[in-house]
């Protein structure tokens, strides 16, 4: 019994000096600023919680910003920026030509300080990749470009039709084509002399008929393109395909007797 008592008169002593402490630490003049540091920082750290829901406010589409007069507002310039940026991202619908208001601004860019940088960056990253690849020696390792707007700038035949103002004339851009006077952008001319010298086989394509084949290779010449592995223009690429899908019916009708066995 003595014992019992004891224990229970330990427990209670404990209970008390707890309860003094807390006490103690009530009364002491620094508990005000103590309990406001721990709001404090309590209330800063709620500052960095997002919201929950966390919810994102969408634009509102072109017919309503029309309606709210907000289409007004945006400058020409940053729409016809907006409306660059969607085309080359292939983001818009099918379009046939520039929009009118957008013309004087795809002049500026094309024939402007922008248009050469975004094509110097572009090169430069390509060099970057192009010295990083370990090749394997095999012959196999090759690089693709595409001729028109890649290698050779139709930016005079442009010029001469509204910088895209125009509907494309397939007719008008062959006679430029047949000219032969395509220049050489700087810039893709030394990645392609880089790619080359780096030890890759150099692959070329090109949307250009089968007729034009002749005048593509001597204008790539002229403006100092030598030594790709092949042209390919689009009359070939069709002949393969063409080729392709009746080896595919053959090898159809020969496993198909195979299965049936006769």
């Amino acid at each position: 019994m003595a014992r019992h008592g004891g224990g229970r008169l330990l427990l209670l002593l404990v209970t008390l000096l707890a309860a003094a402490a807390v006490a103690l630490v009530a009364a002491s003049p620094e508990a005000p600023e103590v309990a406001a540091a721990a709001v404090a920082q309590n209330a800063s750290e709620e500052e960095h919680l997002l919201p929950r829901p966390l919810v994102i406010e969408l634009p509102s589409s072109a017919e309503e910003a029309r309606d709210e007069g907000l289409e007004e507002e945006v400058p020409v310039d940053v729409r016809c920026a907006s409306w660059r940026l969607a085309a080359e991202a292939n983001n818009l619908a099918p379009w046939q030509a520039v929009p009118a208001e957008c013309a004087a601004h795809v002049r500026d860019y094309v024939t402007g300080a922008a248009y050469r940088s975004d094509l110097e960056h572009v090169a430069r990253e390509s060099s970057a990749y192009a010295r990083a690849v370990a090749l394997a020696g095999d012959g196999r390792d090759a690089w693709v470009f595409d001729v028109d707007e890649t290698l050779l700038s139709n930016l005079p035949y442009y010029a001469e039709h509204g910088y895209g103002l125009e509907l494309f004339d397939h007719h008008a851009f062959d006679k430029w084509v047949e000219r032969g006077e395509a220049p050489a952008i700087p810039s893709s001319l030394r990645l392609y002399k880089e790619v080359r010298e780096l030890g890759f086989k150099t692959f070329l394509l090109t949307g250009r008929s089968e007729g034009h084949k002749g005048v593509t290779m001597e204008n790539l010449k002229k403006q100092g393109f030598h030594d790709w592995d092949k042209l390919i223009l689009s009359g070939q690429q069709l002949t393969a395909r063409k080729q392709q899908q009746s080896t595919n019916r053959k090898r159809g009708r020969k496993w198909k007797k195979r299965g049936t066995g006769s």
